[in-house]
């Protein structure tokens, strides 16, 4: 599982380095800003990537495991969603894009939204560290609500 992880918090670096986004907003020239379309593949896969984190830490509660190996993937968790409004600057979007247009309609809360996720993963991460096992159980059931709330808002509805 720890490899697993591993990979996961690296590629979510990886392609946050490769589009050159950062959480403090730094302008670049607009020759090297990304188009929309990378920008959207980006999230995309940085959203999968801590989907497998969100699910590894799931499954490593209900096993039982050592808490304290879930500190790295809270800690990028909360990583993710301190970078994440970055990676929607204005227009974005593609059809690919499961962005609701509230995101950047409501920009201050969309940014409290991934603000309340940062918060939550790093109290996760916290817990990890200090081997709370009852802790970061209770606390990723938050995380999964700043999640929640997130989506329910800014993200198109999955089909089924």
């Amino acid at each position: 599982m720890r490899s697993l992880l591993t990979r996961s918090v690296l590629a979510v670096g990886a392609a946050a380095l490769a589009i050159g986004v950062t959480a403090t907003g730094v302008a670049r020239p607009a020759a090297e800003v990304p188009s929309a379309e990378a920008l959207v593949a980006a999230r995309q896969a940085a959203f999968r990537l801590n989907l497998a984190s969100f699910l590894a830490v799931k499954a490593a509660i209900a096993r039982g495991d050592d808490v304290k190996t879930l500190a790295l993937p809270a800690g990028a968790m909360a990583g993710w969603a301190r970078a994440m409004p970055g990676l929607f600057p204005a227009g974005a979007t593609t059809p690919q894009s499961k962005a609701l247009p509230t995101i950047w309609s409501d920009r201050q809360g969309f940014e409290a939204a991934a603000a309340n996720m940062a918060t939550a993963a790093a109290k996760l991460n916290e817990l990890a560290r200090a081997g709370d096992s009852a802790g970061v159980q209770a606390q990723y059931a938050v995380l999964g609500g700043t999640c929640a709330a997130c989506h329910d808002k800014y993200r198109q509805p999955e089909q089924r």
